[in-house]
């Protein structure tokens, strides 16, 4: 019989993947990662980790382990999180614990437990031609989870299974509900499983300080002081809501002003950009894309102009989770870092966030968006309604 191991984490996807497994004949061994606690829980689990997946695998009649990685998870997610943070960047921690933290670790714990395959409940596919594996969204759009995914491997995805990836939603939570887990009666949590309470701001004062917590001016494109801000670490590029600030029309957070310690807002179009440059980049199979001269590129003061690089590639791209995929092109800096160019200015670019490549279905790839791409840094015309800030 095949052995799998299972990620669970309590909630309604994971369960019912292990559910499946083992109605498809797998000797499934569920496993849970404790990545993270706090003070003030009723339990010593969070989200990600409930202890509620005891009785799920009861139900289910599984063995089943608690594994301890709230080292790894606290060093390599939540301490580099707070990093970014103190400097002015916004951080995506979930594609992050999964690149480094939740699958590595799952992998190992498959091997030690003699399990050939690992599952887990994300809502994405697996498919293979011609030796190629290939990550793919999942059938349910809404709840897509590839681009969290993007840092996936060849040797990874060879051992991977997604079983609830050709299903919606609602046909997961039928499932629950008819084979009475208690998964289907938990309800979905969106917060980041390691901030008490969701509360996003309570958090970064408790645990940071230095230049980017200081309060400061509130400064529109032109330089007029406008308000005060409460820290740059606070804000994010596209924010609208919680500024304190009425102008008689709706501005948003366009730029920081880290020397002075200002914060730029702006009307919409001073959140358009041509494009981005996007670092720590990984792909899921080979682009076949070939840089002009990566020994030039590590020695230059500013990033090349546009056009550069050889073998530029038609995708399309998020910006972030939420975002629509857009049409772009994508060209190769270095091994690390590519350029992407999009067919439309796109708003709010932000640095720290996760841009994800795709081919039509398959997930190329992704990286870390280090800068969107500011006028100057474009090749060719630009609208001339198309104002753009530099966000760093």
């Amino acid at each position: 019989m095949r052995r799998v191991l299972v990620g669970m984490s309590g909630g309604v996807d994971s369960s019912v993947a292990a559910l499946l497994l083992k109605e498809q004949g797998y000797e499934v061994i569920g496993v849970t990662l404790n990545l993270w606690s706090y003070e003030d829980r009723q339990e010593p689990y969070n989200e990600c980790c409930s202890l509620e997946v005891r009785t799920v695998a009861r139900q289910l009649g599984i063995e089943h382990h608690f594994v301890d990685a709230g080292k790894e998870f606290k060093e390599r997610v939540v301490d580099i999180f707070l990093a970014e943070h103190a400097q002015g960047r916004t951080p995506s921690p979930c594609g992050r614990c999964n690149r480094l933290v939740r699958f590595p670790i799952l992998l190992e714990l498959a091997d030690r437990f003699g399990c050939e395959y690992l599952a887990t409940g994300h809502h994405a596919r697996i498919a293979v031609e011609d030796g190629i594996y290939y990550l793919l969204t999942s059938r349910d759009p809404v709840k897509d989870q590839s681009y969290f995914l993007y840092g996936l491997t060849q040797s990874q995805l060879k051992r991977i299974l997604f079983p609830v990836g050709d299903l919606v939603k609602s046909e997961v939570w039928q499932i629950a509900k008819a084979h009475n887990l208690v998964a289907a009666r938990k309800p979905e949590s969106m917060d980041l499983c390691f901030i008490p309470r969701g509360d996003y701001r309570a958090y970064l004062r408790a645990k940071l300080d230095g230049a980017l917590m200081q309060p400061g001016d509130i400064v529109d494109t032109s330089g007029r002081v406008v308000g005060r801000h409460e820290g740059l670490a606070f804000y994010t590029i596209g924010q609208r809501h919680g500024l304190g600030i009425a102008l008689g029309q709706r501005v948003y957070v366009v730029g920081f002003d880290y020397e002075k310690n200002r914060l730029i807002v702006g009307d919409e179009r001073a959140l358009l950009s041509e494009g981005l440059i996007a670092t720590d980049v990984n792909f899921v199979y080979s682009p076949d894309l070939t840089p002009r001269s990566p020994s030039l590129e590590g020695r230059r003061s500013s990033p090349p102009s546009l056009g550069e690089g050889l073998g530029e590639r038609s995708i399309t791209v998020k910006i972030r989770y939420r975002s629509p995929r857009v049409p772009a092109t994508l060209e190769l800096i270095d091994d690390r870092r590519v350029r992407i160019r999009f067919a439309q200015p796109q708003r709010a670019v932000t640095p720290g966030q996760i841009a994800v490549f795709y081919e039509g279905e398959r997930v190329l790839g992704g990286g870390v968006i280090e800068r969107a791409l500011r006028q100057a840094d474009v090749a060719g015309s630009i609208a001339e309604d198309s104002v753009l800030v530099e966000h760093r």
